[in-house]
This record gives C-alpha cells, structure tokens and sequence, in this order.
C-alpha cells in the first residue's frame, strides 16, 4: 500500500529547493490523487534542452516506494533514450535498478542528467540514437529544434496564440487547447480542427 506520510514528505522535499534543483512535482490540476503526479525538469545547461521545461507524466503504483515509479515524458523530447512518439523513457532506476531507498526527486533528477548524458548504446528510440552516433551535429541541431518548440511554451505562445487566433479560432479557446496540449502548436491545431 502506498505509504502516504512518506510521500507527502517527498513532494515537500522536491519543492523546497525546485529554484537551484530544476525539478518539482504536482498534482494535476484540480486532483487530490497522490497516485498521479506531474513532474517538471529543466534542461540542463550547455546540452541541446537548455532553457527547456519538460513535463513528466509519474504514476505511482500501489507498492511504492517499494516499486519504481512509472514516469513518461508528456513533452516531446528528441534524445536516443525517450521515445519520440510516446514519451516512454529508458533509464535503469525506472525498472530493475530502482530502490526504496530512492525518491521521486532523485528519479527526476536522474533524468536531467539523462538529458546531458544519453546512452545510445542501450536506446528507447533507436532513430534518434542512429542520429545521435552517425551525426551528432545533426541531432544537437533537431534536440535543439524540439526544445524551442515543445519545451519554451511560456516563450513562444503569445506567437502560437496569434498564429492561431489569425487562423480564426477565438483566442479563449486557443489559449485552453494550447494548454491542454502542453503548447504542441500542431496538437491544437488538431484539436481546434476537429472540434
């Protein structure tokens, strides 16, 4: 059963230092189930994520802290160990090297230093770790492309809103499907298209 004083100390512990740490976690908005959390990263500095803000999906299961968490990046990141279609993320302190000992601000903090460290060798995506060993030039390029797209949302929107906004959708609206959307411009796109 998942132990809840333990879990609250945590998520105080993870949001006291959040300023230096670059992480924190929440609750979704508007929930009280501390088995769903959303995690937030920045990316490391002098690595193609720098000035990024990534979002992690963290699904406790029952057995925590005596399971790993179960972690998957909401914002579309390219790097050779997270998938670049679903967010799924190798990193061993998520499956067989997780430990009680180990906090969900370690976990986190573990993949922003996947951030600077790939590992191409044990790959999520094997496309981007072809790219990352056969042309790095050309993955920092698109790691870089991918940040200032999917991670620099509070940057960018106001332009998003008004690319949308001239496209003829009310900008309430825009602003809520961007949001819902984590600012994937093209997501919204979808959304405000499809009704």
């Amino acid at each position: 059963m998942l132990d809840v004083s333990r879990l609250q100390k945590e998520l105080v512990e993870c949001n006291r230092d959040k300023q230096i740490s670059g992480v924190s976690i929440s609750l979704p908005d508007g929930s009280h189930d501390l088995t769903h959390l959303i995690g937030s990263i920045t990316g490391p500095v002098s690595s193609p994520y720098e000035g990024g803000t990534f979002t992690i999906d963290i699904r406790l299961p029952n057995g925590y802290p005596f399971e790993p968490p179960k972690m998957q990046f909401v914002t579309k990141v390219w790097h050779p160990n997270i998938s670049s279609q679903n967010g799924a993320i190798c990193l061993d302190i998520l499956k067989d090297q997780w430990s009680p000992a180990l906090t969900l601000k370690t976990a986190l903090l573990s993949l922003q230093a996947l951030l600077s460290s790939p590992e191409p060798d044990d790959p999520q995506d094997a496309v981007v770790a072809q790219q990352y060993l056969r042309d790095y030039p050309k993955f920092v390029a698109t790691a870089s492309h991918w940040t200032a797209a999917f991670a620099k949302t509070s940057a960018g929107i106001e332009e998003k809103v008004k690319r949308l906004v001239e496209m003829g959708f009310p900008e309430d609206l825009v602003r809520n499907t961007l949001k819902s959307v984590n600012g994937d411009e093209n997501l919204a796109l979808e959304k405000l298209c499809s009704g």
